[in-house]
């Protein structure tokens, strides 16, 4: 059983917790995590989701579990879906929706394809894939729509620095 803290309107842990899967209680939110890794070609690793999740294209992300920091939780992530360690990341936007903050995360590190291992019970495939790809998914509603949206703040983000 997963449980994930729930915090308050301006961010704040209110020291609460849900159960994974659990409706988020009106007034409280929870925190959602993601993060773009581009290689030295320029093109980012992506998955396509599971049947179960969707099936879509995306970038790898999740919700910290109770305890964990944003950056803890991105790490948790990336090792459990990717099997792959990752240092440094930038946090480079703080967004947030209806009953979520997300934290966008940022990476430049060559991973070796092969060392990846996928979590069979989140991702089908792995793929390093060029803006023009992506682009392509997304315009055959195959990339996850809020995640291309954030994608486009991570190229803008690139862009700027």
């Amino acid at each position: 059983m997963e449980y994930r803290d729930l915090y308050d309107s301006n961010r704040k842990l209110t020291g609460e917790t849900i159960l994974k899967g659990e409706p988020i209680p009106e007034d409280r939110f929870i925190l959602m995590v993601v993060i773009f890794i581009m290689n030295n070609k320029n093109e980012f690793l992506m998955q396509k989701r599971c049947a179960l999740k969707g099936g879509l294209w995306a970038t790898t992300g999740g919700h910290p579990k109770t305890g964990e920091s944003s950056l803890e939780g991105i790490i948790t992530e990336c090792n459990e879906e990717l099997g792959i360690k990752i240092n440094n990341p930038i946090l480079f936007k703080k967004a947030s929706g209806k009953q979520s903050f997300c934290d966008l995360y940022y990476l430049k590190e060559d991973i070796n394809i092969d060392d990846i291992i996928i979590q069979k019970e989140e991702v089908d495939e792995v793929k390093w894939l060029t803006l023009s790809e992506i682009e392509e998914l997304n315009n055959k509603g195959l990339f996850n729509k809020g995640h291309y949206m954030m994608f486009k703040d991570c190229l803008e983000y690139i862009e700027k620095n």
